[in-house]
């Protein structure tokens, strides 16, 4: 079950109707309503990706075993006054597959498709943060077991819908805030991938641009698995890939980073026990560069944390697309629309899930 620039200028174009046939949403009333920009405009792109500019996302990727959170109040009358949330027959329906033109769809010149959310925006109910992103969801029957994975050393794992899973995505992240709090982690940052447990996540994939610097940073946290009494002893275990991780104003720019807009890779493979992790920056080229991770998500006590219990007996989801986590409350960001530079945007270009 588990094989396998800165940009120079914003260009504000006007916000353009979903692709024909297809199901969109919009929303004039928004704080912007206006397409974020693209970072990449090499029409090849799509060519090499084998793309179809004229499609939406579930026709270029398969979607099939997943939901999508967009950073919109529901229209749905059984989910008033929540996040909206297009269920998998909604994001796959192949007579009107979804798109949103503001925060979720294709590229018209790469064919990637992007995934958009402002600084401020109607949230799940445990966060702070907005996202456009999707959730694995294994089962059709979302309380049930076989909707979420676990790991081999897990009692009775085969209740799950699988046991490991692997995820994959060649991505580039095009914008994240131009506003926010130096001193919080949180400011000029977004997620763009995740394994996310019950309580707490193995794993965190984040991309932090400061303002002033031509380059960001790649690096992915462990939460440790803290749970019931001591559950607010639960922490980040930061690691470094590309770039350097926590800097603030006046750092020196990490040239080792990844710039907005260029092209890189994760690699997310969970066998067993072991959570292995591949990335690679220039991919297929010959300057390419691969850093790897291995972590047994069964041992616990990670890196000498005695709270943390590991995540075995633990069930988990794959997550991926841009949870933005620049927000107008703890990471002091403002949200004055698209065009004030208040938003992330994230393009994937290739994106599996064998599960």
């Amino acid at each position: 079950m588990h094989t396998k620039n800165k940009i120079a200028a914003v260009v504000v174009s006007a916000l353009v109707a979903g692709l024909a046939g297809c199901s969109t949403v919009s929303s004039p009333d928004t704080a912007s309503a206006i397409k974020a920009p693209s970072a990449n405009n090499d029409p090849q792109l799509a060519v090499q990706y084998n793309l179809d500019v004229n499609k939406v996302p579930a026709e270029n990727f398969d979607l099939s075993k997943f939901k999508l959170n967009t950073p919109r109040d529901d229209n749905k009358p059984e989910r008033a006054g929540k996040v909206m949330e297009i269920y998998k027959p909604m994001l796959n329906d192949k007579a009107k597959p979804f798109s949103d033109s503001e925060w979720f769809y294709t590229d018209s010149v790469t064919g990637a498709m992007v995934f958009a959310s402002p600084n401020k925006a109607m949230t799940t109910p445990n966060s702070k943060n907005a996202r456009s992103e999707l959730r694995a969801m294994l089962s059709d029957d979302y309380s049930s077991s076989k909707n979420n994975f676990t790991i081999a050393s897990t009692d009775n794992a085969e209740a799950y819908g699988a046991i490991g899973g692997h995820m994959s995505a060649t991505l580039s992240v095009d914008w994240v805030s131009t506003s926010g709090d130096y001193k919080k982690n949180g400011a000029f940052a977004t997620v763009i991938g995740q394994i996310h447990g019950s309580k707490n996540e193995p794993l965190k994939i984040m991309y932090r641009k400061l303002p002033e610097h031509e380059y960001g940073s790649v690096y992915w946290n462990y939460e440790t698995n803290a749970l019931g009494d001591d559950y607010s002893q639960r922490r980040d275990i930061r690691h470094e890939v590309f770039g350097q991780s926590g800097l603030r104003q006046g750092s020196k720019d990490p040239v080792t980073g990844i710039k907005l807009g260029e092209i890189f890779s994760y690699d997310v493979n969970v066998e067993g026990d072991i959570m292995h992790l591949t990335f690679t920056k220039n991919p297929g080229k010959p300057n390419q560069e691969i850093k790897t991770f291995d972590i047994d998500l069964a041992k616990g006590k990670y890196q000498g944390d005695k709270y943390d219990q590991g995540y075995a007996n633990d069930w988990m989801y794959f997550k991926a697309g841009t949870y933005n986590q620049c927000n107008t409350g703890s990471s002091g960001c403002s949200n004055n629309g698209i065009e004030a530079g208040d938003y992330a945007k994230v393009s994937f270009f290739q994106f599996s899930l064998d599960q």
